[in-house]
Order: C-alpha cells, then sequence, then structure tokens
C-alpha cells in the first residue's frame, strides 16, 4: 500500500432515506497504519456511513475513495469487515468455515486452512478447530469472527464494537492484534461506544451527531480543546490559600482529586511552583484538568439536543 495516500477520503457525502437525513456532508480520511474511531450515539449515522465506505449503499452526494480509488472487487478483497451483526456458519467446524471464507477472500484452501490454524493457536481455540461454531460460547465466537475477519491480511480493518462479549483477558488479544496490524500498515477502523478503548488505542477521531460530523481530529488534541481552566491535585494543604486558584471543588465523575480552578492568565506551571515553594502543602498527583472523552461526548450530544 502507499503509505503516503489515504486508506478512506470520505469527502462530502451525504444519504437520505426519504425525508430523513441520515448523514449530511461528512468528510474526513482515514490513513495506513493508524487505528481511527469512529463514534456517536445511537442513530448517528455510523452504520450508514460504514456500508457507503463498502460500497453496500451509495452515497446520494460526495465521494469516497478507498486504498486508493473508486471501491471494485479488487480493493474489496483487501478489506477486512466485522459487523455489528455478527454472523457465522454456526453447524460447520469452525476451521472448515475458516478454510471456506479464506478463499471467498483470494487464497487457497491449504493457505486458509494454515493461517486459520495458526489464529486458532494464538487465541487458544485450537482445541476447538473441529467444534461446529454453535458448541463455542459468545467470547469464542468473538474471537473466531475477528479472525475470519483478518485472515487474508487486509489493508483496511473495519470492525463495529470489536470488544462486544470479551472479557478483559480476550479484549487484550484482540486489542494486541488490532495493534499489531497497524503497525504492519493496515489501517484500522473502529466503530465503538466504550470511549476509554479509543483513548487508549486511537490516534484519530470522528465523532457523527445527527449525521454531521461534531468533532474530528487527534484524540489528545480534541481532549485539550475542552480542558477545563484547571488542575486535578491530590495531597495536603490548604488549597484556597495558593495566589493562582480563584476556587477549589471536589473533582466528579467518580475520579479522585480536588479541582483547582485558576485565575484568569494563570498558568499551571505556575501554581505548580507555588506548591513546591509552600512547605506546608504537599502533592501527589498534579495534572491539567482534562476530561474524558466519554464526558466530551455526553457534552457534545447533550448540548445538539439543546440546540435542536
Amino acid at each position: 500500500m502507499n503509505q503516503s495516500g489515504t486508506a478512506i477520503t470520505v469527502s462530502h457525502i451525504s444519504k437520505n432515506y426519504g425525508d430523513f437525513q441520515a448523514v449530511a456532508d461528512l468528510s474526513f480520511d482515514v490513513y495506513p497504519g493508524e487505528i481511527f474511531a469512529m463514534l456517536g450515539p445511537n442513530g448517528a449515522g455510523k452504520s450508514t456511513t460504514i456500508r457507503m465506505i463498502l460500497d453496500i449503499l451509495k452515497p446520494d452526494t460526495g465521494t469516497i475513495s478507498v486504498l486508493g480509488g473508486p471501491i471494485n472487487d479488487e480493493r474489496k478483497d483487501r478489506i477486512g469487515y466485522l459487523p455489528e451483526e455478527r454472523g457465522l456458519y454456526r453447524s460447520v467446524p469452525v476451521i472448515e468455515m475458516m478454510e471456506y471464507i479464506g478463499t471467498l477472500k483470494g487464497l487457497s484452501a491449504g493457505e486458509a486452512r494454515r493461517r486459520g490454524m495458526q489464529y486458532l493457536e494464538r487465541l487458544e481455540l485450537a482445541d476447538y478447530a473441529k467444534s461446529k461454531v454453535s458448541e463455542l460460547s459468545k467470547g469464542m465466537q468473538q474471537k473466531v469472527q475477528f479472525a475470519v475477519t483478518v485472515l487474508h491480511d487486509p489493508d483496511l480493518i473495519i470492525i463495529d464494537e470489536p470488544f462486544s462479549g470479551l472479557d478483559p483477558v480476550n479484549t487484550l488479544v484482540i486489542k494486541e492484534l488490532m495493534l499489531e496490524f497497524s503497525k504492519r500498515g493496515s489501517a484500522v477502523v473502529m466503530s465503538t461506544h466504550q470511549m476509554h478503548q479509543i483513548e487508549e488505542m486511537a490516534e484519530r477521531l470522528v465523532m457523527i451527531n445527527r449525521g454531521r460530523q461534531a468533532l474530528y481530529g487527534k484524540v489528545d488534541e480534541v481532549r485539550r480543546q475542552y480542558a477545563l481552566p484547571a488542575v486535578i491535585v491530590e495531597g495536603e494543604g490548604n488549597w484556597q490559600t495558593l495566589a493562582g486558584v480563584d476556587r477549589v471543588e471536589v473533582s466528579e465523575n467518580g475520579r479522585r482529586g480536588t479541582l483547582l480552578f485558576l485565575k484568569s492568565g494563570i498558568e499551571p506551571d505556575s501554581v505548580l511552583a507555588e506548591i513546591a515553594a509552600r512547605p506546608d502543602i504537599h502533592v501527589q498527583r498534579f495534572e491539567l484538568a482534562v476530561p474524558s472523552l466519554n464526558d466530551i461526548f455526553i457534552q457534545v450530544v447533550e448540548g445538539a439536543k439543546q440546540n435542536a
């Protein structure tokens, strides 16, 4: 893949269902080698957008480029897609199903079977290779579904709710595989409501709300845009006596610590220096009051409802 190009370019696309506008003038890029997050409330237009990228639906307006051009059969074979509505052949032995789906993506039967066994071993499912899919637990089926999605070593991976049904141990295994693919140059797009996973894994994101782009950019930069004029501290002392502090509040949303709201023009560095010079104040934690993606998500969605 050309690393200098984009894996996906969505340019001013719109999609209507009768009088309902599901997607409105949406644009974003996804680059090779990155993990990119799509987020938004239910009904925001994420699934419609994914279906347009995959050419399941046609946009009413705008253009989409996938892996260097308009989507065609050759480019479709370079994509791995895991929809939220999972679908496996339940009455077929796992390894036979993997072999069959691998051949649909251009692998020989032998190569598909070899890769299938490698993934089953990696996912600790080798003992279930000859079991029917229906005999596996939901978490096991989810791991098999992921392996099927990436069996042909795709250049673009699109996954809807990648960690659904997985316990923490298996979540870690799938995260490691997703990171490996991104390091090898594949673009990984994940649509999820699990904001902490986005913060841990994704480099950039687009948030869609009511069919329109609400947020777009690097995850860290998006969070900093919503930062409070405050710092979070843990320790001992009378924080209100600090010259640069305007007011003090207990941190909300289940986070430990105290919020120190800074006076206008005061930088966090100067407050930290003042703390260091005060023998009566002891600090164990000092950080900018940057909200979580979950907080930002709620703020954006609720704000849109109020302005509607």
